[in-house]
């Protein structure tokens, strides 16, 4: 017996500011969630599977309209043709009071209550699933306390959405350690919320399977779902099989040393290519880092937008399909203000670095800043990461100036 274990679909998940940066990829990209969904479907028919678990946050909120709820029912009688069952709970993101919306569900799903735990039996399969959905988003009770016992001479699964320690950097919702589930005496525990793949416990099992497509630079890696394969009543493997559509992923480029702007090019070239066959033919949308001591600081730091449109420029002619999605100029400058003595920008750069240095000068320009960025929607400014101007990001700030400077009154060429 067969079952795939996924969680956390987010299906149309709105991606914000995503569009906006992404131009004319914006709707591939944000279509993305409902590509790999298909593919999950495609890959239970194909291979005949016998269930499939959704373990919360199928929706990533309250749907616009009703085209998002069709497009998962008719995945779902496509299952149903197939004599494939789905189990399904809700989660904080898809809670029963922040859904307005719905539409009956082919006969072959499940979707279990949120008023409490219940078993859902498939006496044909050898399987009892037990689970409960979310009645609201800010679930604080410790559900696994109150799951039914496991039904004897059955393959006992326990669906739940929760943070469970809580250590994974996720809302702490329906927490519980890994003894409270332990001790039902489950076979295998379906957990969904965490975006990312891990495995809490093998005796049990207990699987977060991560999400099924990643949504933005922070949700790195391969991403898919647990194909869990059992043999007389007892889990035999549990296997992660990729389903996304698009690949996120972070690259640095280490340009330590690189003398020119020509060579730094040559090893962001090289970078690129390793990230395209990492991504395994999918699309990838890349976050560049440029770091290292290097000669090229100025030209790059100094003039972002430039660089970044070298930076896709170089994409366009790497062998796969990226977009890139940013581009970090993180570099240092080989050569330091006190190697410029005796001149007059040397003085000025000096100048710049005494008031980075001062706690009470550095406080009047943070403040400066705070109050500009203050006029930002917060969704924007989250978007892009300037949500905290804490110490790291003000020295960033003030890197970035006197790297621009230099670039305004030195030139390209250095002089």
């Amino acid at each position: 017996m067969r079952f795939i274990h996924s969680a956390d679909i987010h299906l149309d998940s709105p991606l914000s500011g995503l569009r906006a940066k992404a131009g004319a990829r914006g709707d591939e990209l944000a279509g993305a969630t409902r590509t790999a969904f298909t593919r999950m479907v495609d890959y239970a028919v194909e291979q005949r599977v016998d269930l499939v678990l959704i373990a919360g946050d199928l929706y990533d909120g309250d749907w616009r309209d009703f085209t998002t709820g069709l497009f998962f029912v008719d995945a779902m009688a496509r299952l149903c043709r197939a004599g494939i069952r789905v189990g399904l709970i809700k989660g904080n993101h898809d809670a029963e009071n922040l859904m307005t919306r719905n539409l009956r569900l082919p006969e072959n799903v499940h979707l279990f209550s949120s008023r409490k735990a219940e078993s859902w039996v498939l006496e044909n399969l050898g399987v009892a699933v037990h689970g409960r959905s979310f009645p609201s988003r800010a679930v604080t009770e410790n559900y696994a306390a109150s799951y039914p016992a496991p039904q004897a001479g059955l393959l006992n699964i326990g669906m739940l959405h929760t943070a469970a320690d809580g250590q994974y950097g996720h809302a702490p919702y329906a927490p519980c350690t890994i003894a409270d589930m332990a001790v039902k005496g489950y076979d295998y525990w379906a957990l969904g919320h965490i975006h990312k793949r891990m495995v809490l416990s093998q005796d049990p099992w207990i699987v977060f399977p991560g999400n099924l497509q990643g949504r933005h630079a922070n949700e790195t890696g391969a991403k898919g779902f647990s194909l869990v394969t059992a043999e007389g009543g007892r889990i035999r493997s549990v296997e992660h099989v990729p389903m996304d559509a698009v690949r996120w992923e972070q690259a640095a480029c280490d340009l330590t040393g690189v003398a020119d702007q020509d060579a730094a090019w040559d090893r962001v070239r090289a970078t690129l290519d390793r990230a395209v066959e990492a991504a395994e033919g999918r699309t990838l949308a890349l976050r560049l880092r440029l770091t290292g001591t290097t000669a090229a600081h100025r030209a790059l730091a100094g003039n972002p937008d430039r660089t970044a449109a070298e930076c896709e420029a170089l994409a366009a002619q790497a062998g796969g399909d990226i977009w890139i999605e940013q581009v970090r100029v993180e570099t240092s400058d080989a050569v330091s203000p006190a190697a410029l003595d005796g001149d007059a920008l040397g003085s000025l750069l000096r100048t710049i670095e005494d008031i980075g240095s001062d706690p009470a000068e550095r406080e009047e320009i943070r403040a400066m800043l705070e109050k500009g960025l203050a006029k930002m929607p917060p969704a924007v400014r989250e978007e892009a990461e300037l949500d905290a101007l804490d110490g790291d990001l003000l020295d960033r700030v003030l890197a970035d100036a006197q790297a621009m400077l230099m670039d305004r009154l030195l030139g390209e060429d250095g002089r």
